[in-house]
């Protein structure tokens, strides 16, 4: 159950990636037809099967970056960071299934399109629209495209882990680590996105271990030997959850570090 609804959650943030790209050409009034059976035909006479050529290309490419987008989410994108941090959360709170696991993976999905809609409008502004305009070759416009993901994990991304990974493989010689190039720029960000999620979710579940902790005393205390404590201290911990709005405010702090 899990499996299958986090496979949703990662296809909608492509859905909503692709979305993004597609606000920012509505707003512009810059979004092109898309090519019919009859634009693909090969005109007759000089260049018709260069612009069969070009169409083709297009669609390949378009195709391409919509299969990957849930991969492409949960790997330059903020949203594998939401969704540890909401499960500790909840494991901390000793809930099993509330909220289920499509509503933590909604929130993380609107959430990371909150956070990264500005990296988005950048990508489609200074590569995607450009090139389908025709006014930018395939090459340009995909470092133009990737320049604002590589800008917002470097902003991320831990030096130290860099440096480690790259340390791991002495045979191979990272001119400027820097400037590392994309495939050890995006190791390293997931790998100190996994890192930050961690040390929240131990700052999360200092409260809480506290709570049950107090409550396992008393019940010892008592004599009161077999009840179990997470049963009663449940309603402890959900009623200082709420009295301290802690969704906004766990919520806020995580934006407030990708925001600040």
């Amino acid at each position: 159950m899990t499996l299958r609804w986090g496979t949703i959650g990662i296809t909608m943030i492509g859905v909503l990636i692709a979305f993004a790209m597609m606000q920012g050409a509505l707003a512009q009034d810059a979004m092109p037809d898309l090519p019919g059976v009859s634009d693909l035909m090969p005109e007759d006479g000089e260049g018709g099967e260069g612009r069969l050529s070009a169409r083709v290309v297009q669609l390949f490419l378009l195709v391409t970056v919509l299969s990957l987008a849930p991969g492409l989410a949960m790997m330059i994108t903020c949203l594998p960071f939401m969704v540890i941090v909401f499960s500790f959360l909840r494991q901390a709170l000793g809930l099993q299934a509330a909220p289920p696991n499509m509503m933590i993976m909604a929130l993380a999905m609107f959430l990371t399109f909150f956070v990264m809609e500005p990296t988005f409008r950048q990508a489609w502004d200074t590569g995607l629209e450009p090139y389908m305009n025709g006014d930018m070759e395939e090459q340009r416009a995909i470092e133009n495209t990737l320049d604002p993901f590589r800008t917002f994990m470097q902003t991320r991304v831990d030096p130290e882990t860099i440096s480690r990974i790259a340390g791991a493989l002495p045979d191979r010689q990272f001119d400027n680590l820097e400037e590392p190039p994309m495939s050890l720029l995006v190791t390293s960000f997931m790998l100190s996105e996994i890192k930050h999620a961690f040390q929240i979710g131990f700052v999360i579940f200092l409260p809480f271990l506290i709570i049950d902790l107090i409550v396992a005393s008393i019940l010892m205390a008592m004599g009161m030997m077999m009840v179990p404590p997470a049963i009663v201290s449940l309603p402890f911990k959900l009623a200082f959850f709420v009295m301290a709005d802690g969704w906004v405010k766990i919520t806020e702090a995580l934006l407030r570090g990708y925001m600040g």
